[in-house]
């Protein structure tokens, strides 16, 4: 449209100076009224002064007729152009996503750091807050080393913690989970954000761990049958998942965390009674999940390096260390994810599941249509 516009008034202007051109060589050449055209060259000398008159008044009568055509020119110019008083289509501004990651003493959170800034598609839609308790020094420098880059925060409340005699040895989770309480209330209350993707300092994430959140927070925020998204799946041992399949998703009853979700509006439910120690196994029961479902892949989108710990690598050696990281960049902002995450389209999925029965998977029969095992009586 603009270039239509732009040329239909060069041709104009052009139109214009080519006739007013074309229209003084005719005046000049043209020879005054009432003369004898046979006169010769001996003949009276014309008036001047006449001649200049009449140009002029002829002149005079083109520009009106020009500027007539002018005006017509910029009142359709007005139909081209938008108007000031239509309403104007402005974009939705674009939900920023703040990432938390939960540190205490371990400078290996450079690590996580850096992969998260490595994958980071926006410095303004997805802000870093580094939440640290223990007081560490060295990893407190770590984090500092990152300048603008991070925001730090400090737990202020390091005082120990009474736990009765044969929780001793658990003390630890008591301190997370008091650290969790006091970093999720600066989110939402101090600095004011409406989501949050949780991470502890352990966490490596995959190259398409923003846009997977991206994509899923509008579910998260439109579906009342949801309470989070995690990166993280539980099953995703190599060997356990399918590697051609790395936009797959599911939705599940169990809270995986280790890179998670969370809405202020869940946590404004949570707040008030958010447990002394051990919150992960709290949030799985249900009281908590109140029959709501977590959004979780495939392939894993973090993966944890954290062999030291409050649980002394119970589950490392044997488990964790062998979960598959995505590599596999997925462009889930452009998928249509609605047709199988949505809750309506879940029944009906689970209406068209074949029964499964125990004595099927222990034997490790998976026909297309599970039949009841026969009685042997």
């Amino acid at each position: 449209m603009i270039r239509k516009r732009s040329c239909l008034i060069f041709c104009g202007a052009f139109l214009f100076i080519t006739w007013n051109a074309i229209l003084v060589l005719l005046l000049w050449g043209r020879p005054p009224q009432g003369r004898d055209q046979k006169e010769g060259p001996e003949g009276p000398p014309s008036n001047v002064m006449e001649d200049v008159l009449r140009f002029a008044n002829a002149f005079e009568s083109e520009l009106e007729m020009q500027k007539k055509i002018l005006l017509q020119i910029q009142n359709h110019q007005l139909l081209w152009e938008p108007s000031d008083n239509k309403p104007k289509v402005t974009a939705a501004p674009r939900p920023v996503i703040p990432i938390l990651v939960i540190a205490c003493n371990r400078v290996t959170v450079k690590r996580c750091l850096d992969k998260l800034l490595q994958h980071r598609p926006s410095a303004a839609l997805h802000p870093i807050i580094v939440s640290q308790d223990c007081g560490h020094a060295e990893t407190a420098e770590v984090i500092r080393s990152y300048g603008n880059n991070v925001t730090h925060l400090k737990q202020p409340d390091l005082s120990d913690i009474q736990v009765r005699p044969e929780h001793k040895k658990f003390k630890g989770y008591y301190k997370i989970s008091r650290h969790y309480h006091w970093a999720l209330n600066q989110v939402f209350k101090t600095l004011g954000h409406s989501s949050v993707v949780i991470v502890e300092d352990d966490l490596e994430v995959a190259p398409d761990f923003f846009e997977y959140f991206r994509a899923l927070l509008p579910f998260l925020k439109s579906d009342p049958s949801l309470w989070c998204v995690s990166a993280w799946n539980d099953n995703g041992r190599e060997g356990y998942v399918d590697p051609g399949k790395a936009d797959l998703l599911y939705r599940t009853d169990f809270f995986p965390g280790l890179g998670w979700m969370l809405l202020r509006e869940v946590w404004e439910e949570l707040e008030p009674k958010w447990p002394e120690a051990f919150w992960d196994d709290w949030m799985r029961q249900p009281e908590q999940r109140r029959n709501r479902a977590c959004i979780r892949p495939e392939i894993s989108r973090t993966l944890t390096f954290g062999r030291q710990g409050v649980s002394l690598g119970q589950f490392f050696d044997k488990y964790l260390r062998y979960i598959k990281l995505n590599t596999e960049f997925v462009p889930f902002t452009k998928l249509d994810l609605i047709n199988y995450l949505s809750f309506f389209f879940f029944l009906k999925w689970l209406l068209f599941c074949p029964p499964v029965f125990v004595k099927c998977l222990d034997f490790g029969q998976f026909p297309t249509v599970f039949q009841p095992p026969q009685n042997s009586n």
